[in-house]
C-alpha cells in the first residue's frame, strides 16, 4: 500500500514496482474479510462477534479463534517459519504501529487506513507492475483486482496454493517469479 501510495507520485527513478496482496482500496478489503469471517465455523464466528461487541480483541479465547482465521488466510503451513514468527512477536510485543494503522481486528475499520482507496488514482503508476496474492489469501482477488483493471502496465499472478504469506507458502515459485520480473530488460 505505502509502495502504491508513492508509486501513483511518478517519482523518478523508479523501475518497477511490486504488490503483494495490496489492497487497492480498504472498503473492499473489510468487505471480504466479513466474507471470509462468515465461512468460518459458528462457534468460531460466535466468539469473534462476542469480542466485537465488547471490544475485547485479546485473550486466549479470542487469539484462538483468530488462529482458526488465520490457517486459513494468513498462512496455511505446519509450522510457522522463524522469521515470521520473530516478526509477528516483534509485532505483539510493540503493537503500536498497527493498532493505529490496523485496529485491533481484522474485521472493523478501526484504524487510520481505515479509507484508504487507490482505486481512482492507480491508473497514474506507469511503471511495470507486478501483482501478487494467493489463492486463499486475504487479499482475495476482488481486494486486489482493481490495479489490475486501473494500472497500465501490469501482470498478475495468483499463487494456487498459498494464502497471504505466499513467499513461503510457495517459496520457490514465488522466488522464480518475482526474480523474472525484477531482471527483465
Amino acid at each position: 500500500m505505502l509502495a502504491a501510495t508513492f508509486a501513483v507520485t511518478q517519482p523518478p527513478g523508479l523501475r518497477r514496482l511490486v504488490l503483494g496482496s495490496a489492497p487497492a482500496d480498504m472498503r473492499t478489503w473489510y468487505k471480504v474479510q466479513g466474507r471470509l469471517r462468515s465461512e468460518l465455523p459458528e462457534d468460531v464466528r460466535g466468539v469473534l462477534e462476542r469480542g466485537e461487541r465488547e471490544q475485547r480483541f485479546e485473550g486466549k479465547e479470542y487469539e484462538g479463534v483468530m488462529d482458526a482465521f488465520y490457517a486459513r488466510h494468513l498462512f496455511r503451513g505446519s509450522k510457522w517459519p522463524e522469521e515470521v514468527n520473530r516478526a509477528a512477536g516483534a509485532m505483539m510485543a510493540e503493537p503500536t504501529v498497527m493498532q493505529t494503522m490496523n485496529g485491533p481486528s481484522e474485521f472493523l475499520p478501526l484504524g487510520a487506513l481505515n479509507s484508504f482507496n487507490l482505486v481512482e488514482q492507480a491508473h497514474c503508476i506507469q511503471v511495470p507492475t507486478l501483482l501478487l496474492n494467493g489463492r486463499y489469501d486475504q487479499a482475495q482477488d476482488e481486494v486486489v483486482e482493481p490495479w489490475f483493471r486501473e494500472v497500465p502496465r501490469v501482470k498478475w499472478v495468483q499463487f494456487a496454493e498459498s494464502s497471504h504469506l505466499w513467499l513461503w507458502e510457495e517459496r520457490e515459485r514465488a522466488t522464480q517469479v518475482l526474480g523474472d520480473f525484477l531482471t527483465a530488460v
